[in-house]
């Protein structure tokens, strides 16, 4: 009986996919009528470290229309080609920060908490409520409490539940600069170029799914995956009993089958055109060159884009709604001409401490790096908006955001965050704006990232002082809001509650434990609390 009701099967493809089932007789003249193919949504992060320099990183204008002109003096200026289909959100806080005086947060690293807190929202364990303090267990191997967002998406849009990460030099990142976490202080690995690359390759024949040697997170979604709302619709319907056997039937066929839905746009010919070929990710992999990000592996590729590349490969192939970039903390861009790591550049000093001289021209320095990122933004974002989808582009069905995880980063503040999102996820986001989300000004500061260390300005760093940071009182609304946003883009649902949760129904309206990151201090203490739910209704492409 399978198969004949296989036949009869008919689908919408892609992302909400519709079913037409004539072979429920005593529904047919109801049958449910197909509608037009409708791409995935995927969500592809880029996240740096140390901030930049934010006073050459945002434009002028924080609330209204952008044009390539806004982004011209600017950072940004890589992205002016892409300004119609960028979305600036302004003024949100991220969560847990780093403070002398423990007034917003823990006080266990400025890294540590930082980064692990960022995409959990949870405070990190074990507490310290000594900012200055050495100890092993709380500065360097302290996690958080839950789960990251993206293993919170994945857990509904991914077949096996987890997301893509990728780490842009290869191997992974211990709890200091860690930003994917499966569980409660449970890190999650990240893949190098040539395990991405391999579970991709199994994709590349139509209609068969991915080995099971590959790694199994790669997966697209399950034909089930796609239909499962349409079936919950017709399970409604007042059907036969015999109806209502077959479509039990039906839902245990594509239970057993679980292939991949591969787009016809997923070949070696666009892998091959992305530069994603063997011969490219064996020299990454393989090359001594200490600068692995800058590795030069064709003119118009390095070492970094071909990961960015790899992203685009995947989400061309719906291989998973979910996907990661991560580039690495303390690094040295030797191949931008730089002999001292970013972390040390981003304090303005020369040595580990928090006050002392400027280093000569080290303003010039973090900018050479805030360009490079840019510039690696704006090169995924060309290739997403290069490949067709749907009505409009690849990009066009994403949500394609760089996070960073500080504003400034001498200050380490985590008020008035730079974040840059492209493509509107399928038409859910407005685009060609920057959106104060904190109160809706066209003039938001742009911080104090050269009050020291410019020409002109003193050349002593106070980082405990948080002097070249934003006013802690500006640009507060909450991260979480955002993270909300991206969800209910991507289609994650929430529980009663407004959690997410795999069997829900609603939107998400609650992420995290804390959304205000004072409530952090003391590292779990207070009770767990969304002051603020709900989504950046802002950001909406109808508001």
């Amino acid at each position: 009986m399978t198969k004949r009701v296989n036949r009869r099967i008919f689908l919408r493809g892609m992302g909400g996919a519709c079913v037409a089932a004539p072979f429920l007789g005593s529904i047919l003249d109801r049958s449910v009528m197909a509608q037009p193919a409708t791409p995935p949504k995927r969500l592809i992060v880029m996240y740096t470290h140390y901030g930049c320099i934010t006073t050459r990183w945002f434009p002028k204008k924080s609330h209204g229309p952008l044009t390539a002109a806004d982004l011209e003096s600017t950072t940004l200026k890589h992205l002016a080609p892409y300004v119609d289909k960028l979305l600036m959100p302004r003024g949100i806080r991220a969560m847990n920060e780093w403070t002398a005086t423990m007034v917003r947060g823990q006080g266990n690293d400025e890294n540590t908490q930082v980064n692990g807190s960022y995409f959990t929202c949870h405070p990190v364990t074990p507490n310290s409520n000594d900012p200055f303090s050495f100890n092993t267990a709380t500065k360097f191997y302290a996690m958080p409490t839950g789960p990251s967002l993206d293993h919170v998406i994945a857990r509904q849009l991914s077949p096996q539940g987890t997301p893509l990460l990728m780490n842009t030099i290869g191997g992974n990142d211990n709890s200091q600069s860690a930003i994917s976490y499966s569980a409660a202080e449970t890190l999650f690995k990240a893949l190098d170029a040539q395990q991405a690359f391999s579970s991709l390759t199994g994709l590349f024949e139509a209609g068969k799914p991915t080995s099971p040697d590959t790694y199994a997170a790669m997966r697209g979604k399950s034909v089930l995956d796609i239909v499962r709302d349409d079936l919950q619709t017709l399970e409604r319907f007042d059907m036969s009993r015999a109806d209502k056997r077959k479509l039990a039937a039906w839902k245990e066929l594509l239970h057993a089958t679980g292939n991949v839905v591969v787009p016809s746009q997923c070949n070696t010919s666009l892998a091959t055109a992305l530069g994603v070929t063997q011969e490219n990710i064996d020299l990454t992999s393989t090359a001594s060159y200490a600068d692995k990000l800058t590795l030069r592996i064709s003119d118009s590729l390095d070492g970094a884009d071909l990961y960015s590349n790899l992203a685009v490969l995947a989400a061309a192939c719906n291989a998973n709604p979910v996907i990661f970039l991560k580039y690495p903390a303390a690094y040295s861009f030797k191949g931008l001409g730089l002999t001292q790591e970013a972390a040390g550049l981003a304090s303005r000093l020369d040595h580990a401490g928090m006050t002392g001289t400027c280093v000569p021209g080290v303003i010039d320095m973090i900018l050479t790096i805030d360009d490079y990122y840019a510039r690696k933004f704006a090169h995924l974002v060309g290739q997403l908006n290069r490949i067709d989808e749907g009505d409009g582009t690849l990009l066009d069905n994403c949500a394609a955001v760089w996070f960073q995880d500080a504003s400034d980063g001498c200050a380490r503040n985590l008020n008035n965050l730079p974040i840059l999102q492209a493509g509107s996820a399928g038409g859910y986001f407005k685009t060609g704006w920057a959106v104060n989300v904190d109160d809706g000004s066209p003039d938001l500061t742009t911080g104090n990232s050269e009050i020291t260390c410019a020409d002109g300005t003193s050349d002593q760093v106070d980082a405990i002082s948080q002097e070249t940071g934003t006013d802690p009182s500006l640009a507060n609304a909450p991260i979480n809001k955002y993270y909300c946003s991206l969800m209910n883009a991507l289609g994650v649902k929430a529980g009663a509650d407004g959690f997410p949760a795999r069997d829900g129904s609603g939107p998400v309206t609650h992420f995290g434990m804390y959304d205000r990151t004072e409530d952090f201090i003391g590292g779990g203490t207070n009770p767990p609390t969304i002051h603020d739910p709900g989504e950046f209704t802002a950001l909406r492409a109808n508001s």
